[in-house]
């Protein structure tokens, strides 16, 4: 029968529900531990040895005389009891309770239990809502610690804690569902997996590439969707790790030049229920429940285990192709959600050692949108997150990570706090500082926003950047000062603490939004396919259909589009900072107007490689890898010092310096008259730093002219002590540019720039 616990009157608190029919739960007093179903049930063992409670999880190895098992150890602060469940292949369930009992670790050593064992637990305690106890052991819980999960969460009314459908629906997540979980749930799977705890990357550290933050260009994409219709990759391999570690996807990404991928989430995540019901799925995967387990529906080769193989076969195969892994990471929330939401593995350990509860504790504090936050503050969740980390590190070989709602990590007990406990360990780990860390610097809570707070050690993704080149080149910018400081690193946000350029990620476009090519295309959204009527996704694009809505058959809007993206890709990989991709924007690819394709599993959301055939999106390719060729083969265009604007080098000149559209230097009065035109001429004398042999860096000097009007620029060359001659090198007007014109252009000389065009000029020599 399913139970509402009884409480002491409280005259402050609204009066609970009496229990009510429930349909079909199995029958249970209160206090007594729920029956599995009849054809699941088998007798409890007491064969547990003590164990270890370190390291926590599931460790496969060598106990007590040398016998072979798994040891198990699971903090449950708050917990009365916990009993480890072994499923076969029939589903069938053993029980083993947990005795003992360190520190708030319950654990035990079960001899003879092997790598590729399915397993659960089940937690004994108080439910209470009203007072934020959760606890349900009807349920089986995924461990927080399993490194391979097999099966999917599929979100039937047995895997709530709560009666998903009590008639009074304020009072539901107040009335306990007694039906058993087990049938319905993914498991924990053992592996052979060694301790975080060591340095344990041997096996990988001498193959990592290692690109330094300046050298480095990153590249987002989702494993599913970067492969799902790559014609190169064999059918049975779309989709997979294993698809991306394949020849065909690691030749894309080397021909491009990208030294990094940006992976969106592959732990382990759970499909929202309010998808499922509408027959979609989450495709992103921003939903995480599994912090060490590589996402299931990813592996190519089964999931008893076998995807951290696989896993690891794809970091390698990168790294031998000079490609570093970053991970898309979410510790900020996990997949259970609002008090509403199921029962799957942290909400029925410990719900108020995990979750920060509000100031009524049948609520969640909700900084991430997505119905609960991590209490990061508390030591238990900060460690599950460290260990976490190292794990992919030591174990998995990945080089670094991408914080989702960086910001709601960094509160300490409501506001963001710098000095946080999370950013704090962080600084001082070993393992950890040493890897490439990237801010998303906002959370959706007040004081949320924090572009260019982050401590030294992070990077951050870089909207304002992102706001400022959609602005200008789509005619919106009331003048070029804000654009000034985004094409020369953001010194504003960022030139403080020994922060370098390198801390801002410059992006036009995200997984988050229009693609690059809806962006020129599109002046709304168009998110009808995910069933919320349009609602969904922002409002605040900053895109210019160059004319018409959607795509069109006039072949001059088609141009104009294709140059838009020209000068889009151009200036951001000629900007100071770290550019970020995202996978096929290099060629075109569409979601025809969503901007929120978080649920679109489909063609919509997965790149479709057909493009690269098509006139227009092949010559778009080979100009972004002919730009991040030119970015790496020139200091100048990746510095790791900020400009000073001071002389530099022996002829005297700055190593900054901005011209109008008339070729006269830029005064003070002119950074805020309206203008669609800014030049940058950038200084190669004595770059500031030196080269691994300890000499000067020195380079060609440029000058990068953008034009944004609607008309041709007449535009005067600067003349000395700038240069004496110049020599275009990127002209994004022509549909295909052909090699550089041999001829130097005297300085001095007026050049016409066509409409909404990008020129970069190389100071002859």
């Amino acid at each position: 029968m399913t139970q509402a616990t009884g409480h002491p009157a409280d005259p402050a608190r609204p009066s609970r529900p009496a229990p009510g029919p429930v349909p079909e739960p199995p029958a249970t007093t209160p206090g007594t531990r729920p029956t599995a179903p009849a054809e699941h049930a088998s007798p409890r063992s007491r064969s547990v040895w003590p164990g270890s409670p370190q390291p926590l999880g599931a460790r496969y190895h060598s106990g007590p005389d040398g016998v072979h098992g798994t040891n198990f150890a699971l903090w449950a602060g708050g917990a009365e009891g916990v009993e480890i469940c072994l499923f076969d292949d029939d589903g069938h369930e053993t029980r083993h309770p947990l005795t003992e009992l360190t520190h708030e670790i319950w654990h035990g050593f079960l001899p003879g239990v092997r790598p590729g064992q399915r397993y659960g637990y089940r937690v004994h305690g108080r439910w209470d809502p009203w007072s934020g106890a959760r606890w349900n052991p009807a349920k089986v819980l995924l461990d927080p610690y399993a490194r391979a999960v097999d099966g999917d969460f599929t979100l039937p009314p047995e895997v709530y804690g709560h009666v998903r459908d009590w008639p009074e629906q304020h009072l539901a997540d107040t009335v306990r569902d007694d039906r058993d979980s087990a049938r319905h749930v993914p498991k924990g799977v053992v592996v052979h997996s060694g301790d975080t705890s060591g340095p344990g990357d041997e096996w990988l550290d001498d193959r990592r590439p290692k690109t330094p933050w300046a050298d480095t260009v990153l590249y987002e994409l989702h494993v599913r969707g970067f492969t799902k219709r790559h014609p190169g990759v064999p059918e049975e391999l779309r989709g997979t790790y294993a698809g991306l570690a394949h020849p065909a996807a690691l030749e894309h990404l080397t021909r491009l030049g990208v030294t990094a991928v940006e992976l969106l989430p592959v732990h382990q995540f759970a499909h929202e229920d309010h998808l499922l019901r509408r027959g979609l799925r989450n495709y992103w995967g921003y939903n995480s429940i599994g912090y060490f387990a590589p996402h299931a529906g990813y592996a190519a080769h089964g999931s008893r285990g076998s995807q951290v193989g696989e896993f690891r076969d794809m970091v390698r195969a990168l790294h031998r192709a000079g490609i570093e892994v970053i991970l898309d990471v979410v510790y900020n929330h996990t997949a259970e959600a609002g008090e509403l939401g199921p029962t799957l593995s942290l909400r029925g350990i410990d719900n108020r050692g995990y979750y920060r509860l509000g100031d009524d504790p049948r609520r969640y504090a909700d900084y991430t949108g997505c119905g609960n936050t991590l209490h990061v503050v508390q030591p238990q969740v900060l460690r599950l997150i460290t260990d976490s980390l190292r794990y992919w590190v030591q174990e998995m070989g990945v080089d670094g990570f991408r914080f989702d709602l960086a910001a709601a990590l960094a509160r300490s007990m409501h506001d963001v706090d710098m000095l946080s406990p999370f950013l704090a360990v962080i600084a001082q780990d070993p393992v950890l500082r040493r890897v490439k860390l990237i801010a998303e610097p906002w959370d959706v809570g007040d004081g949320g926003y924090q572009v260019g707070a982050f401590p030294p050690l992070w990077t951050e993704w870089n909207d304002r950047y992102r706001d400022a080149v959609r602005d200008f080149w789509r005619g919106a910018l009331p003048d070029v000062r804000d654009l000034g400081y985004r094409l020369s690193g953001s010194s504003d946000l960022y030139a403080w603490g020994g922060r370098r350029p390198y801390a801002s990620v410059n992006f036009i476009t995200a997984h988050d939004g229009f693609t690059l090519r809806d962006l020129v295309t599109y002046n709304g959204k168009h998110n009808e396919d995910n069933g919320e009527d349009n609602r969904d996704g922002t409002d605040d694009n900053r895109s210019w259909n160059c004319g018409a809505e959607g795509e069109s058959e006039d072949e001059r809007i088609n141009a104009l589009r294709r140059r838009q993206l020209r000068n889009m890709l151009t200036t951001l990989l000629l900007s100071t900072g770290v550019p970020m991709l995202v996978a096929g924007d290099e060629f075109g690819r569409t979601q025809h107007g969503n901007n929120n394709g978080y649920c679109q599993d489909n063609e919509l959301g997965w790149v479709d490689w057909s493009l690269l055939r098509q006139p227009g999106w092949r010559e778009l390719f080979d100009l972004t890898a002919r730009l991040i060729a030119l970015r790496r083969a020139h200091p100048v265009l990746r510095r790791k010092a900020f400009f000073s604007g001071r002389p530099q080098g022996p002829d005297g000149l700055r190593d900054l310096a901005w011209f109008t559209a008339e070729g006269a230097e830029m005064t003070e009065d002119d950074w805020y008259t309206p203008g669609t035109t800014v030049a940058m001429f950038l200084s190669g004398n004595d770059i500031v730093g030196r080269d691994a042999r300890g000499e000067e860096i020195t380079d060609d000097s440029f000058l990068l002219l953008l034009h944004a009007g609607h008309e041709p620029l007449d535009f005067p060359l600067p003349g000395a002590p700038w240069a004496e001659a110049y020599e275009l090198l990127v002209d994004t007007d022509p549909e295909s540019p052909g090699p550089a014109p041999e001829r130097a252009v005297t300085a001095g000389t007026e050049v016409t720039v066509p409409p909404r065009t990008v020129h970069l000029w190389r100071v002859a020599r």
